[in-house]
């Protein structure tokens, strides 16, 4: 039951201008994107972050460097191809507004499974491939660092999006009905049973309760509990994090 921590890169000079970046080289954030990256390393202060794992892209790097400033002690940089921007293909570099009169647009838009960008990628092997990058870092975690561990990683937009989307089992014609900001941060908890979405595009807020206490022994001659198989799902709701233990 490892946890993963999905930050998309703060607002770059790209975003701000309404430019599709895609995979250019030299797209940095700008002051608001490099402010939300340290608000976002803010939040996981008080986290012990196992990982951190970003797109190679300079805008993910530098978001993950200023989440990396606020952990003690200081993490290694992983970069990952896998959870890289999508490969839009001749739409790189070109304004959204003019993006918005192609044919492809209204694809993209109502029918994402069947969008395929001329020259690049389509959005079905983009979800495939950043899946199955986050699953493999997630199973690495747990691997090395128990169930209880938490790893984040930096990617951008349309990648969280099919991520979660995957996580909460929807289809991907439907992904665009999630919404994820610049340095927004998303929670997504995988378990041996199914994913469990924690939190969506959250701006603000402490993730301190993300750190798993150790659970009680039960007293010498007392019988523990029978308890739900772990990962199973709280009928009801359960108590939550904040619960005293």
């Amino acid at each position: 039951m490892a946890t993963v921590i999905l930050v998309r890169h703060g607002r770059t000079t790209a975003n701000a201008s309404g430019m599709l970046a895609g995979r250019m080289p030299g797209v940095k954030l700008d002051t608001t994107g490099q402010k939300q990256a340290a608000r976002a390393g803010e939040r996981m202060k008080d986290l012990p972050v196992q990982a951190i794992v970003s797109s190679p892209l300079e805008r993910c790097r530098q978001t993950a460097k200023a989440i990396m400033q606020a952990q003690t002690p200081p993490l290694t940089l992983v970069t990952e191809k896998g959870i890289t921007e999508c490969d839009y293909g001749e739409w790189q570099g070109r304004q959204l507004r003019d993006l918005a009169k192609e044919k492809l647009w209204s694809t993209v838009q109502s029918q994402p499974s069947a969008a395929e960008f001329p020259g690049g990628e389509s959005l079905a092997a983009m979800q495939a491939r950043a899946v199955a990058a986050v699953r493999r870092h997630d199973a690495a975690v747990e691997a090395a660092h128990g169930s209880g561990a938490v790893w984040v990683a930096v990617s951008h937009g349309d990648i969280i999006k099919s991520v979660l989307a995957d996580a909460l089992g929807m289809h991907l014609d439907l992904f665009q009905r999630i919404n994820i900001d610049p340095a927004s941060i998303s929670i997504v908890r995988y378990t041996g049973s199914r994913p469990y979405v924690l939190a969506t595009n959250t701006h603000a807020g402490d993730l301190g309760w993300l750190a798993q206490k150790p659970s009680r022994k039960p007293r010498a001659g007392k019988r523990a509990a029978s308890a739900p198989a772990v990962g199973d799902a709280p009928v009801g709701g359960g108590a939550g994090p904040s619960a005293a233990s």
